[in-house]
Order: C-alpha cells, then sequence, then structure tokens
C-alpha cells in the first residue's frame, strides 16, 4: 500500500491530544470525562462484536 505524498495521522495519538487539551476542573468533572471516555470503548465495542 502506497502513500501517495500524504501523511496519515493517528487516530489514538488525535484523540490523546485532545484528551490532553481538556481541562479538569475538579474530581466530579474528571469522573464525567473517564465515564465518557468508558462509554465511548463499550459503544465501539458493541459495534464490533459479531
Amino acid at each position: 500500500m502506497k502513500n501517495k505524498g500524504r501523511l496519515k495521522t493517528d487516530k489514538n495519538l488525535q484523540n490523546v491530544v485532545k484528551d490532553l487539551e481538556q481541562v479538569k476542573v475538579n474530581s466530579f468533572h474528571a469522573t464525567q470525562i473517564q465515564q465518557d471516555t468508558n462509554d465511548r470503548r463499550h459503544q465501539d465495542a458493541l459495534n464490533h462484536e459479531e
């Protein structure tokens, strides 16, 4: 597979950067952010089940 001069960004790294850009105000907010991440992972797992 040839890379036609385009750089592909790593989706995992994009998500890490997005997470690092968020300011965690307090523990409640941090818990909400973590739960959002867990929910996305769970939904992704459901989408990939056969």
